[in-house]
């Protein structure tokens, strides 16, 4: 996966990284912790993952994403707003129509990052229709399992998408 080879090749050469942006104000939501993605293989393929720290700020319509590697090194920052998105890494920036090109992208999978900010709260994303389950909710095509401080999204379409990610502090 795209975001495992970037932390790996940032582990190797330990200076490749982003400059820290300033501090979020005060009113900026802001979320952090800890997000694995894991993607299965199949017959073909081996499935591929990666694990970093994160920073989430803003919400699902404007914000950014700030990915961190073991080494506290920052990686990756993906930010968005109405009609574009951008992702920056060491090596380049990138420009896209939305997010979820973005995430196709930096994990090899789309990922709902504009619902992250409600699943991450143990809450449906208001935007879109949601079914109650026994462990939780599904909505747009996953399966959620939140247990705060912690979230288990798992894809049900193929290739199985695995998002765990577990908050700093109980933010």
């Amino acid at each position: 996966m795209r975001l495992a080879a970037l932390l790996l090749a940032l582990a190797v050469t330990g200076c490749a990284q982003l400059p820290q942006t300033p501090p979020a104000s005060t009113t900026e939501s802001r979320l952090s912790g800890r997000i694995s993605v894991t993607v299965a293989g199949d017959v073909h393929s081996r499935g591929t993952g990666g694990a970093a720290s994160f920073e989430l700020f803003g919400g699902p319509q404007a914000g950014r994403l700030e990915l961190t590697s073991p080494l506290g090194a920052l990686v990756a920052r993906a930010s968005w707003q109405p009609g574009s998105a951008t992702l920056q890494t060491p090596k380049d920036e990138r420009r896209f129509n939305d997010l979820d090109s973005l995430t196709r992208e930096l994990l090899g999978e789309p990922v709902p990052v504009a619902a992250l900010f409600d699943w991450l709260q143990a809450r449906p994303w208001p935007a879109a229709p949601h079914q109650k389950t026994a462990a939780g909710f599904e909505q747009l095509g996953w399966r959620i399992e939140p247990k705060l401080p912690a979230l288990v999204a798992i894809r049900l379409a193929e290739p199985t998408v695995t998002l765990r990610a577990k908050l700093d502090g109980g933010e």
